[in-house]
């Protein structure tokens, strides 16, 4: 059976910081140990000249010299939708079966309101023969809103650590945050009495208060290797009190990647508890879910030094998993015998 990944490439000079192409990246390499081929395919998608470029020639003569796939597996989205209304039948027209892999739903994440451009991705999705999507929150949404192609829940995303597991016993009430931190304002308002929070990433503010300090930034790689706390947060918007906003409220039906990073670095996670994912959290006892940041001394003296370690234990279990490709390996698996 010819099986293939097709991915976009979307990153090429990025900063090696960025965490961007990471989820893309881990998917690539554990489903080529599952005997995919891997497909990589540059867009200059900031580029308006090269977008008709890539529309009128690149597209068109993908796949021109070879068969047709038995499966072919579409890392979803390319961050033009200019250049997926061409690519996507050019894709379906190459293979038996067209699966893609949902990384983001841009109608939930970015164009809430477009109805529009709703309508444009509702039709990518209905073209596909089996989707991968987050969880069963983005399924149901998508359910409602129109889309009638067979789906899978991933679950959580997978995650290629590179670094030793954090089995670093006790509790000592230390959270971490990663991210983009210009686009996490909420940090500014925190502050510790007996817990620390620890943040990494680009952008820090110059107003972080007591109990919150910033550690640096490095590659998605490294990173692990300095979680070394006994939380890993997972928090979105301006406030303490919700995870508001456009991102906040994505957060209701979306699959952080940062909890994969945590997870698989060894760290229970601290999550929203009206985030999509809490169900996931809380059922397989990785971590706590909370309503609000706003007495955070609290909700770290909240758990016991019992209850940290069954965490930790559940954790260093699923970290393994995570570290396998488990979760996105057995989502093919499952689409393969719809």
């Amino acid at each position: 059976m010819k099986k293939a990944v097709f991915t976009v490439d979307e990153y090429s000079g990025a900063n090696k910081n960025n965490a961007g192409p990471k989820a893309k990246m881990d998917i690539d390499h554990f489903l080529s140990q599952e005997g995919f081929q891997i497909v990589h395919q540059h867009f200059q998608v900031h580029s308006k000249l090269q977008k008709l470029k890539d529309y009128y020639w690149t597209i068109p003569h993908l796949f021109s010299r070879t068969e047709k796939f038995d499966e072919l597996l579409f890392q979803y989205p390319t961050y033009s939708s200019f250049l997926m209304k061409r690519l996507v039948p050019k894709l379906k027209e190459s293979t038996k079966k067209l699966y893609f892999v949902i990384h983001d739903v841009e109608s939930l994440r970015l164009f809430t309101y477009d109805e529009e451009y709703w309508q444009g991705e509702r039709q990518l999705f209905n073209t596909a023969d089996g989707l991968i999507v987050h969880n069963e929150k983005m399924a149901q949404w998508l359910k409602d809103h129109g889309v009638e192609t067979s789906m899978v829940s991933l679950e959580v995303f997978d995650y290629d650590n590179p670094q030793a597991l954090n089995t670093k016993p006790g509790y000592q009430k230390q959270v971490c945050f990663a991210g983009n931190l210009e686009k996490s304002s909420f940090l500014d308002k925190v502050e510790l009495a007996d817990g620390q929070l620890q943040i990494f990433g680009s952008h820090p503010s110059d107003h972080y208060h007591q109990g919150v300090e910033y550690m640096g930034q490095f590659t998605p790689e490294e990173l692990p290797k300095h979680l070394t706390q006994n939380f890993g947060l997972v928090w979105d918007g301006d406030v303490l009190d919700t995870c508001g906003g456009k991102y906040g409220d994505y957060m209701r039906y979306n699959n952080p990647h940062k909890i994969s990073l945590y997870l698989s670095s060894g760290l229970p996670v601290m999550i929203w508890k009206q985030a999509a994912e809490a169900s996931f959290i809380v059922d397989n006892q990785l971590g706590i879910a909370v309503d609000s940041l706003e007495n955070l001394d609290q909700e770290l003296a909240n758990v016991s030094e019992e209850q940290f370690a069954a965490y930790k234990g559940n954790v260093l279990k699923i970290a393994e998993k995570l570290r396998s490709g488990y979760f996105i390996k057995q989502a093919v698996a499952k689409l393969e015998k719809l």
